[in-house]
């Protein structure tokens, strides 16, 4: 009996060794070795390449892990899935390449730089192209780039996490958190729904959800039109005749298809406001500040840590290079269109959005979740005001209420804690917060994985 036992433990061994070895194999392939133009004192692993979600369609979506420093000790922190919206944009465009990624790209399109206020610092950071059809993700099937929507991305993200956690097993079990912003104001709670549904029962699940952060959010339409066209008006962007059509022709309107007269009345809008970054309203375009901005950069030293608006120009040549796609594993199938920061099909023809998120923030937050919502003050799109409006109308219980929190002294922004939710304002900040105050983001992304009030 005992040598059955031990014959019958030796062959359990080796099949758990096999999956183990298999396993590490397929992720040592994706690996990253180097990427054109690094910096030297990189002390950090990085992996990326595709995960089927849907081998019927062909379906497979494009991947960046960022793992934490080694002195960090990878090991013990989070795993921290991040999502860019749009819909239709890339998270490697954003997120890892403008915002809270180790890297930024030198103007010339071929050099990296250091982010020093890198979210990868704090956490595992594994970067997501979804849906199909954004960025380096793709699909076999055409006509999935015209039918994409809310409920295929939630259903293709989960189906992600489960296959990659498959490929990284040792993040299996990990505590793990869902950020975004913008349109990741759907991706993100739709996500942790489902991911906190399919969890319901399992005594040990393998996705260890701890909570979600979303940044500048689309939540819901209604607060949303109430909340953008008051911010317009009260900065003095629009008149106060096409603040009161809007407010008509657009109330209980849907932001994905808008009426006919909400179309006109917004564009009557974007004459008035002008040529302006309504993405954030204090900062000049791109296009007006390109020559400035170099031409400064000896008198004013300064301005080479300034927020530069042409960011994404630089990302549309660097993840362009045959080379850098060689380097990340990317575009294996040779993908017939040149990676763009965006997707207009994929945005343009998008199917299906929920006028509102609330439902799901109120299921989540009942079951104990950490959730964080936060916004830049400059941003015309998704303004606070908008945001402020969505929060009020989940009518909850004020814990610690309005305060300022610092940074060295100066204000920061502001915050109020909820029962359940807790919210935080980054003054000076844009849409995409990261990019405008990289250091204020990253005293509010560590607060949120200590679970901490913002310092005051």
């Amino acid at each position: 009996m005992a040598q059955l036992r031990f014959i019958v433990f030796s062959f359990v061994l080796s099949i758990c060794r096999t999956c183990f070895c298999s396993s590490f194999g397929d992720q040592n392939l994706d690996k990253i070795t180097e990427l054109p133009g690094q910096p030297k004192n990189v002390e950090f692993n990085q992996y990326s390449g595709y995960v089927t979600v849907n081998e019927q369609a062909g379906r497979a979506l494009f991947y960046w892990l960022i793992e934490s420093p080694v002195n960090r000790r990878p090991e013990t922190r989070p795993l921290v899935l991040w999502l860019n919206g749009g819909p239709g944009c890339s998270s490697v465009a954003y997120g890892a390449a403008e915002e809270i990624g180790p890297f930024r790209i030198m103007p010339d399109g071929k050099t990296l730089y250091l982010n020093h206020y890198a979210w990868n610092n704090l956490a595992n950071m594994l970067f997501l192209e979804s849906p199909a059809g954004v960025g380096f993700s793709y699909t076999n099937t055409t006509s999935d780039l015209y039918t994409a929507g809310d409920r295929r991305t939630a259903e293709d993200a989960y189906a992600f996490l489960i296959n990659w956690l498959e490929r990284f097993p040792q993040y299996k079990h990990r505590d793990f958190y869902i950020a975004g912003e913008s349109y990741a104001g759907h991706y993100v709670p739709q996500l942790s729904q489902i991911v906190y549904e399919r969890n319901k029962g399992v005594q040990n699940p393998v996705i260890n959800f701890k909570g979600f952060l979303v940044g500048n959010a689309v939540t819901d339409d209604y607060h949303d039109f109430v909340g953008t066209f008051e911010y317009w008006w009260t900065h003095g962007l629009i008149s106060d005749s096409t603040y009161r059509s809007l407010r008509v022709a657009c109330d209980l309107g849907s932001s994905m298809h808008p009426s006919l007269q909400c179309m006109n009345a917004l564009k009557v809008a974007e004459v008035e406001q002008g040529n302006i970054d309504p993405y954030s309203i204090f900062t000049q375009p791109c296009k007006d500040t390109a020559t400035l901005r170099h031409n400064t950069r000896g008198h004013y030293p300064w301005m080479s840590r300034a927020y530069d608006p042409c960011t994404e120009r630089y990302s549309k040549v660097y993840f362009n290079r045959l080379e850098v796609q060689k380097a990340l594993h990317a575009n294996v199938t040779g993908i017939s269109y040149p990676w763009q920061t965006c997707s207009d099909i994929v945005g343009n023809y998008w199917a299906d959005a929920p006028l509102s998120m609330l439902p799901i923030y109120k299921e989540l937050i009942a079951a104990g979740l950490r959730i964080w919502v936060y916004s830049g003050d400059t941003d015309a799109v998704v303004p606070v005001t908008a945001t402020r409006y969505s929060i009020d109308a989940l009518k909850l219980a004020t814990i610690t209420n309005w305060y300022p929190w610092y940074d060295n002294g100066k204000v920061g922004g502001w915050s109020q804690a909820y029962k359940g939710l807790t919210f935080v304002t980054v003054t000076g900040a844009g849409h995409e917060v990261p990019l405008h105050r990289p250091r204020q983001a990253f005293i509010l992304f560590r607060s949120f994985l200590e679970n901490k009030p913002m310092p005051s």
